[in-house]
């Protein structure tokens, strides 16, 4: 594939994948559908009547029956009001989701502060509204609605009338085992909550990483297509800005020198053989055939993908060694996913590198090795644990997400998103291959990709990453 490298092209395709990548994080994790809440409070509040009307009716336990039904039905009005009102697909926005599932949490207060407090077996449905706050508001309005469950907990504990028992004989739970239930009730809204934002937060995260994988191989490919595209132009234009170059050349030799008209046939020629130097640069003899994918030598093509990064500063060698003398170099395919994938890799390390990395290319009758070392500080101690990521990076001066941070809306075009060795990481895995990351004993970084023989060097080339789909 003809891959056109230039800096403008580069710094467009960095943007655009930034651009979507802070796009997708910065997406409001609040947005659910209003049918979505509203479905589950019907399922409370069949439960709900489901519970009052057997303690009442079937066991016969005497409770302020009235004022539980009114709350019941005051739900279900509420329901009804808010499916006339909007339609189906409707989203809440953060602000209205809390104030949604902040009533759910009032109106379970006030039915267990009729029905006994805590002592009530059902103060479990307390976790219910926090754990949906938790898995899909901010963290700012999950708080607010685990504070109001706290208060209503501790509110409900001191203050309640009697839990409905059997007529003349009332069950009085010992303090200390009231003061469990509300520590039980406290710990496990704080424990599930957490662990509910904790996982939909890392889930947001690997969603928008994945996004701009997608992007970034999708641009590969375009760009892969645009280079096809000039190889065929190029061939099919050669012939008849040709026949162009010989005709005028045959009307200078036959016109008068003093002429206008062989003013116009030289200019005539001279652009002619302007746009064929121009098709000739755009069809570069060693891509001429990468329409579709090419095979190539592996040490030949990690020097092809490690020249743009050459600088006066890093130097960048290659180095191959086979495990055995009689083994030859594998041809391995030119595909968009191992370019990106080990360019990001390179770029990382002569970023960081002081003066020199080192590309190791080893290989034998079971696997392909490459490992790529610098000679910077290395990886920083507190994300070694984390490589490969997205939004992990070590960048000095660059913006890194932590476990549940958003990136701000002010982030600067240049700054880094700590998505390049994800990226890189994700596209090798779609060929076939394992990554690795760590910290030389020496110092410095070194990063290395396995492949099975026949991922990359079959006869034929790697399967696109389920059109784009990563898997």
């Amino acid at each position: 594939m003809a891959v056109v490298d230039t800096p403008q092209l580069d710094a467009q395709q960095g943007h655009g994948l930034r651009a979507a990548a802070r796009s997708a994080m910065n997406m409001p994790r609040g947005r659910v559908r209003l049918r979505t809440l509203n479905n589950l409070r019907w399922l409370a509040i069949a439960g709900q009547s489901a519970a009052l009307f057997i303690v009442y009716f079937g066991f016969g336990y005497p409770f302020p029956f009235l004022p539980c039904a009114g709350a019941i039905a005051m739900s279900m009005l509420l329901n009804v009001v808010l499916l006339l009102r909007y339609p189906s697909s409707h989203r809440l926005t953060n602000r209205d989701a809390t104030i949604y599932l902040a009533y759910d949490v009032v109106q379970l207060a006030f039915l267990l502060y009729l029905t006994g407090g805590i002592e009530n077996p059902f103060a479990l449905m307390f976790l219910a509204p926090v754990v949906i706050a938790a898995s899909t508001l901010n963290l700012g309005n999950t708080l607010i609605l685990a504070g109001l469950a706290f208060v209503s907990i501790s509110a409900i504990a001191i203050v309640h009338l009697p839990l409905p028992w059997s007529p003349g004989e009332a069950l009085v739970l010992p303090q200390l085992y009231r003061a469990g239930i509300w520590s039980s009730l406290v710990i496990g809204i704080g424990f599930t909550s957490i662990y509910a934002w904790r996982i939909a937060s890392e889930s947001a995260r690997m969603s928008a990483g994945l996004a701009a994988t997608q992007l970034a191989l999708a641009r590969q490919h375009r760009l892969s297509a645009l280079g096809a595209l000039a190889t065929a132009a190029a061939h099919e234009l050669g012939t008849p800005l040709g026949t162009i170059a010989v005709v005028s050349r045959e009307l200078e030799r036959s016109l008068p020198e003093n002429s206008s008209e062989l003013e116009d046939a030289r200019l005539l020629r001279e652009q002619a053989e302007r746009c064929r130097a121009i098709l000739t640069r755009l069809a570069r003899p060693e891509e001429a055939m990468l329409g579709a994918a090419l095979r190539l030598p592996f040490g030949a093509l990690l020097e092809d993908i490690a020249a743009p990064y050459q600088g006066e500063d890093v130097e960048i060698l290659v180095e191959i060694a086979a495990d055995s003398d009689r083994s030859q170099e594998p041809q391995v395919w030119r595909v968009p996913e191992l370019l990106h994938g080990l360019g990001n890799i390179i770029e990382n390390a002569a970023d960081f590198a002081r003066s020199q990395v080192r590309i190791h290319l080893r290989w034998d009758i079971n696997v392909l090795r490459v490992s790529v070392e610098d000679d910077g500080p290395g990886f920083s101690p507190e994300i070694v644990e984390r490589i490969g990521e997205p939004y992990t990076t070590s960048r000095p001066g660059h913006y890194a997400l932590g476990e549940t941070e958003m990136p701000p809306s002010g982030l600067a075009e240049h700054e880094g998103m700590g998505l390049g060795f994800f990226i890189a990481k994700t596209l090798i895995e779609q060929t076939g291959g394992v990554v690795t990351a760590g910290n030389r004993g020496s110092g410095g970084a070194r990063v290395s990709a396995v492949w099975p023989r026949g991922a990359i060097d079959a006869a034929e080339p790697p399967s696109a990453a389920s059109a784009y789909g990563l898997g």
